[in-house]
């Protein structure tokens, strides 16, 4: 351990006096014990209760510092000391939770001294050398630690424009969280323990309600960043601050820039001319409000507050692509982004998918169609924009023309991508070298072939020999519920892309990010044991690979449940923002996906006048035979033992099996079963392929002549009934989404549309007849579910 600094000192924090209003100070000691309680252990998983309260204390620590600015610069020296004992003992499972809890420490301290900087910016660089995650979070962290050093405050202003909307030429960024909660696990006392919550949040953050209150914070941090205590009063500039009330925004510009133009600037300048500009604002600011010469003091606090979340119960009336295209065009920067066709189009209701409302109907044509044989008076080419007023006045237009039997027409073109759009598709499925050595590549748990072993992990922010265009929307979908809820949301993305294929509109203006937080609904006494088998099965095996994840998102999941009895039992007791302040950490730390394979069902009915249907799945798929569901399994035992025949229909199945080496074979077989369960998520850890899991009702019968595995790994298969009988197929444990007189499947990974216009366009040119010439190569060819954790998948 290197001696310390002259700063570092929990009773000389450069004099930083905890104000009015603040959280008292913490001592060093109490803090040191609080992070050494929530760091996750080996024994967590043995023991879950523990590592449930490992979330809420890790919530209760960031609560002391939060609202002092002597607790927070003394949390980062505890977490610094820690991180470094953590390298020395070769902890590695302590690193990344600490890493993490060190960078919202960082962003939320008033003030941080260039040598503390340099000790943070020395580890993340270290790092660098580590195996991944490690070395991926290393990287992202230490960028984003050397930018923070020569331009202080810039994460935080950066975060607080972006999540709050504020209204700017210099960082035209914007998000926002969408909470997608499954109905049929919130209901009751959980919907309500959740809503309520969000307006706790809503209430808590008092000051932070209005846009001026979110420029004041970043003005006020920005500056204390910069000038620390010996150049800048935090109470005097608090107090100026305060009585601007619309005067804030030109400062609030200024500041921006300013930050902005370094960024430009790179570390050449080494901060002297940011922290030049910053002081003449600052005396500018006080100089109007006190005739007392400058001089250094205490530092006031700036909370950073929680992202704008819209919560949303998922039921079939909510279509998630609206509600992102109405949140593109209400944006306070939409205004910058001049229409294009594919904006022109969706105005006119034209757009595949009818993301914006349109009046439709039918009309029956009395004309040739011709529009020279049209009456003089009608007009052929009505305003392209319309508007509500304009949309309702040809709503009646039409009803009256309707009556009168005339033709009312609406003009349109019939566009085809262009080559820009085709592009933008492509380079969304262009593979870059973080998921390639990442979980699913040769850097992976293991290091074997990563087509067959493991999902891919990894983070975009790695190096990409074709860079993704920037997009200046991002929107977090945080998706709360059990395995059906992820199953409905990979239904809907996988028909979004094929949608997008066919007309890009969100793709190239909006990033979107999934989380995932598993909330199960209680056993009931009645309900049956398959129904409470495994219900979050992602959530269990994000839980596995990712102990920072079991530690505070799981946790959540589990804590939900017990926060809305203790509203029920004491309705009158205050409430605290939990569940929205877990959230808002998450969506913010968590930026290292998981891949989840979406698997393409092509479902055929036994009636030959149905067509076939075409479905995904993301968990689990399950086959049953409806004549054989009130057989035992005892009395089918009974029967196999009696007669050595199982109980059952035949079916006969092709399929591809997978393979430890990577050299699949391709086998068929026929076997007599009650039904089948298929599963896509790995059971145990020494299992985990990154395949399908066939496994049969009936362990099947051995002989010298037929051998039938009791577990089948596969990634393609075709199922077939070969007598009169029809089976039932059900999709991600979803009783709504359950199929029955159902003839064969088969199921095989989803491509990416992207990929298929590659594909199309080398087909269309013919440009060879190799699949992966060209830049297919390095395109990803399926369509994966991304579920962000904090770390990926860890060993």
């Amino acid at each position: 351990m290197t001696n310390k600094a002259h700063w570092d000192s929990s009773s000389n924090t450069y004099s930083m006096e905890t104000a009015a209003g603040c959280s008292p100070t913490v001592p060093e000691p109490e803090l040191y014990r609080s992070v050494q309680a929530v760091l996750p252990r080996a024994t967590d998983k043995q023991q879950p209760p523990d590592c449930f309260n490992k979330g809420m204390l890790r919530w209760t620590l960031h609560k002391k510092v939060q609202n002092n600015p002597v607790n927070s610069l003394s949390l980062v020296w505890v977490l610094i000391k820690q991180l470094e004992k953590a390298e020395r003992w070769d902890s590695r499972r302590c690193i990344i939770p600490l890493l993490h809890t060190l960078m919202f420490a960082i962003i939320q301290t008033a003030f941080i001294p260039d040598e503390l900087y340099k000790r943070v910016y020395d580890f993340c660089k270290r790092l660098l050398t580590y195996p991944h995650p490690y070395c991926t979070v290393g990287l992202s962290y230490t960028r984003q630690i050397k930018t923070e050093r020569f331009i202080p405050g810039l994460m935080y202003q950066r975060m607080v424009t972006v999540e709050q909307r504020l209204k700017n030429e210099h960082h035209p960024f914007q998000e926002r969280v969408f909470v997608l909660a499954d109905p049929d696990v919130f209901t009751g006392s959980l919907i309500h323990a959740l809503t309520g919550d969000f307006e706790a949040s809503a209430s808590a953050s008092g000051r932070f309600l209005s846009p001026l209150d979110h420029m004041r914070s970043v003005v006020q941090h920005s500056i204390q960043a910069a000038l620390g205590t010996e150049q800048c009063n935090g109470s005097r500039l608090a107090k100026a601050l305060k009585g601007m009330g619309q005067d804030i925004q030109p400062y609030f510009q200024e500041v921006l820039a300013t930050l902005e133009q370094s960024v430009e600037e790179g570390d050449r300048g080494k901060g002297g001319a940011l922290r030049s500009r910053l002081h003449q604002l600052y005396s500018d600011i006080v100089a109007d409000t006190e005739s007392e010469p400058l001089s250094g003091g205490p530092l006031s606090d700036c909370p950073l507050p929680n992202p704008e979340m819209s919560f949303h119960l998922w039921t079939e009336d909510l279509d998630i692509w609206r509600e992102l295209a109405k949140w593109f065009r209400s944006s306070s920067t939409s205004e910058q982004f001049s229409l294009g066709q594919e904006q022109e189009d969706l105005e006119l209701g034209e757009s595949p998918g009818d993301l914006m409302p349109s009046p439709r109907f039918s009309v029956m044509s009395n004309d040739s169609g011709i529009e020279r044989d049209l009456p003089p008076s009608t007009d052929p080419s009505p305003s392209s924009s319309l508007d509500a007023a304009s949309m309702s006045a040809a709503w009646e237009q039409c009803k009256i023309e309707q009556e009168s039997g005339k033709l009312s027409r609406r003009g349109c073109v019939k566009m085809k991508p262009s080559v820009k759009d085709n592009m933008v598709l492509m380079q969304d499925t262009l593979e870059d070298h973080a998921s390639l050595g990442g979980g699913g590549g040769n850097g992976g748990r293991g290091g074997r072939r990563g087509d067959t072993l493991q999902r891919q992990a990894g983070s975009s922010s790695m190096q990409n020999p074709f860079p993704k265009q920037q997009r200046h929307f991002t929107a977090k979908i945080v998706a709360m519920g059990d395995d059906r809820v992820l199953g409905r949301l990979a239904k809907t993305y996988y028909f979004f892309r094929k949608r997008e294929a066919r007309r890009l509109f969100l793709t190239m203006k909006v990033n979107i990010q999934f989380y995932y937080i598993p909330v199960c609904m209680p056993p009931t006494p009645i309900s049956t044991a398959k129904e409470n088998l495994h219900p979050c099965t992602i959530g269990s095996y994000l839980s596995n690979v990712d102990p920072w994840y079991n530690c505070n998102v799981k946790s959540l999941g589990c804590m939900i449940p017990k926060l809305a009895k203790m509203q029920q039992a004491n309705p009158g007791r205050p409430k605290e923002p939990f569940i929205s302040d877990v959230i808002s950490y998450y969506v913010r730390s968590a930026q290292q996906p998981v891949y989840f394979t979406i698997y393409f069902v092509k479902i055929t009915f036994t009636n030959i006048t149905r067509d076939p249907l075409e479905d995904v799945f993301l968990t689990h798929l399950e086959i049953e035979f409806p004549e054989f569901r009130q057989i035992s399994a005892s009395i089918r035992d009974k029967q196999k033992k009696s007669s050595g025949e199982l109980c059952g229909a035949v079916i006969s199945m092709n399929y591809r099996k997978v393979t430890l080496s990577g050299r699949d074979i391709d086998k068929g077989i026929s076997v007599r079963t009650s039904g089948a369960q298929i599963s896509a998520i790995p059971s145990s850890e020494a299992e985990d392929l990154n395949c399908l899991t066939l496994t049969l009702n009936e362990t099947p019968a051995k002989t010298k002549n037929n051998s039938v595995e009791s577990k089948i790994r596969t990634s393609n298969i075709k199922i077939r009934t070969l007598e009169s009988r029809s089976f039932s197929v059900t999709l991600d444990k979803d009783c709504r989404r359950t199929y029955t007189n159902v003839q064969s499947i088969e199921i095989s990974p989803c491509l990416d549309p992207g990929y298929c216009v590659q594909k199309t366009m080398r087909s269309k040119f013919k440009l060879g007849k190799d699949k992966d010439a060209g830049l297919s190569k390095y395109m990803r060819k399926g369509l994966p579910l991304p579920i962000n954790t904090f770390a990926g998948i860890i060993n």
